[in-house]
């Protein structure tokens, strides 16, 4: 008996965090339903939220320095051609799976019809707001989605995003009518643009490395502010199961009245979570193991904390800091690939994302009996994934691009607030999903780097034995060609922290 306790006192302590999580969550349920039968309101709820909201500031200050630095040293530390070879498989790792999120989607939409007998619905009856932003035009979101990229100021771009409204303009033609028309204006609106500060500290380090010795100094400067950023992560880490518990929480109090949302909208949360299901626990790992031979769950069961958080925050950048600890302590997966996809896949990578919006899109035009053509289905697949990259991290950000996709096949916004209802359902795990892509990814990366390395060591192997068998011949002649090699052999087992330090 001794001994299993002992064993079972080691196991919580190795995971005394995940432990702790799951509990939040599950405390988190408890308390929303205990609290339930006071009849808070609004302003008691918001107090009930605070430690929740606590924590989400808290992981939202980490990102802005964690993505910054990680993708400086990590872009620093890779030569360019691995770089590039990395890059590629990593973007076509993040089209190809949001691709096969938003087919797949479309089919359970046609399968499950989630619209078919919700016609009834009326946003009045739901008590919801019936107001919904209005439509952007297609071009201009591709467009918007291009200049982020390209920020004008980098301050700014820690804050501020850029975006298009438009403006409406009375026009006196020639035969005595009026128009009105709709001209585009450029506005910045609150929200970090975290595309063009991941391109630019992307770019910036390839630059730092092409300097060489110069520099050197800014890539230990990144590199340090990275790791002192980490451990700032690891604090807040242990915060995170009772934040979590008043975020779950907080937000079953706030739940009108669940009953008539699941007996009328069930369909459609059933629909989404099950492609959720599918393509989270069948597609994803099914891909991982025919990339890396390894059992993909096993490495998932590495990340439950990050997982959970993913659940309570519904914000995947803001599950980024902690993804990236867990996922190299866990699972050993090398810094340099950790921190250089992580933050790339937190903002481009939304397999979650598109099988919401998909599944959105095929709802709204059931509900208003439109038989969708195969261009329509394209459209929606294309924009979607096109679209998914732009969604911005943080909760409810897909909402915006489901009405770019509504606008794209021409079906009227205004049945947005129905899903906007159950958003916050549908949101945690469409957040679930789409940050165990970039984990799955970044397995995978991490997979074929060591396999290339393992190559390359190979072939050195050999070539060293020649060399060896070479100098042996030579060090019969000459006393002083085998005494330079014992010195370089020397300085070499001295130096490799020095060396190590750069990367």
């Amino acid at each position: 008996g001794a001994g299993r306790l002992r064993g079972c006192r080691g196991f919580l302590r190795r995971n005394a965090l995940v432990v702790l999580t799951v509990s939040g969550v599950v405390a988190g349920v408890a308390l929303g339903a205990a609290v339930r039968g006071a009849a808070l309101g609004p302003a008691q709820v918001a107090y009930l939220a605070f430690p929740g909201e606590l924590l989400l500031r808290m992981l939202r200050m980490v990102i802005l320095p964690l993505v910054v630095c990680s993708l400086v040293s990590g872009a620093a530390s890779l030569d360019t051609r691995s770089l590039g070879r990395l890059g590629g498989i990593a973007l076509a790792y993040f089209l190809g799976t949001t691709l096969l999120a938003s087919g797949l989607a479309v089919a359970l939409g046609f399968i499950v019809r989630p619209g078919a007998g919700a016609s009834a619905l009326n946003a009045p009856g739901l008590g919801l707001p019936g107001a919904v932003p209005t439509g952007k035009e297609t071009v201009d979101s591709f467009l918007d989605l291009v200049r982020n990229l390209f920020p004008a100021n980098l301050v700014a771009a820690a804050f501020r995003t850029y975006a298009t409204e438009y403006k409406m303009l009375l026009r006196n033609t020639t035969s005595g009518n009026v128009t009105w028309e709709k001209i585009p204006v450029g506005t910045e609106i609150e929200g970090m643009n975290i595309l063009g500060l991941v391109l630019f500290a992307l770019i910036l380090g390839v630059a730092l490395k092409k300097l060489g010795q110069e520099g050197e100094d800014l890539i230990r400067f990144f590199n340090s502010f990275n790791e002192a950023t980490m451990v700032l992560v690891s604090w807040i880490m242990w915060y995170v199961p009772i934040g979590i518990m008043f975020l779950v929480g907080s937000k079953i109090v706030e739940m009108e009245d669940i009953v008539l949302l699941v007996t009328s909208l069930g369909k459609y949360i059933f629909a989404s979570i099950l492609g959720h299901f599918i393509h989270g626990g069948i597609i994803l790992p099914l891909i991982y193991f025919a990339s890396t031979r390894q059992n993909p769950y096993r490495f998932l069961l590495g990340l439950i904390t990050p997982l959970a958080t993913a659940f309570a925050t519904c914000s995947s950048s803001a599950t980024l800091p902690s993804m990236i600890k867990c996922i190299e302590e866990n699972n050993g997966v090398d810094k340099r690939i950790s921190r250089f996809i992580l933050p790339i896949g937190a903002t481009v990578n939304m397999d979650g994302a598109a099988i919401f919006q998909c599944m959105a899109a095929v709802f709204i035009a059931q509900l208003n009996n439109v038989d969708l053509n195969p261009g329509q289905i394209f459209t929606i697949l294309v924009t979607a994934t096109a679209s998914s990259v732009g969604a911005a991290g943080v909760p409810a950000g897909g909402v915006l691009t489901i009405a770019i996709i509504l606008e794209a096949i021409g079906l009227p916004t205004n049945d947005l607030s129905l899903i906007l209802a159950v958003d916050w359902i549908v949101d945690r795990t469409t957040t679930v999903v789409n940050v165990e892509g970039d984990a799955l990814g970044a397995g995978i990366l991490n997979y074929l780097n060591e396999k290339e390395k393992k190559d390359k060591e190979q072939e050195l192997k050999e070539v060293n034995v020649e060399a060896v068998a070479n100098s042996k011949s030579e060090g019969e002649t000459s006393p002083l060609v085998t005494h330079k090699n014992q010195v370089s052999n020397a300085t070499s087992t001295a130096d490799p922290e020095s060396k190590e330090s750069v990367l």
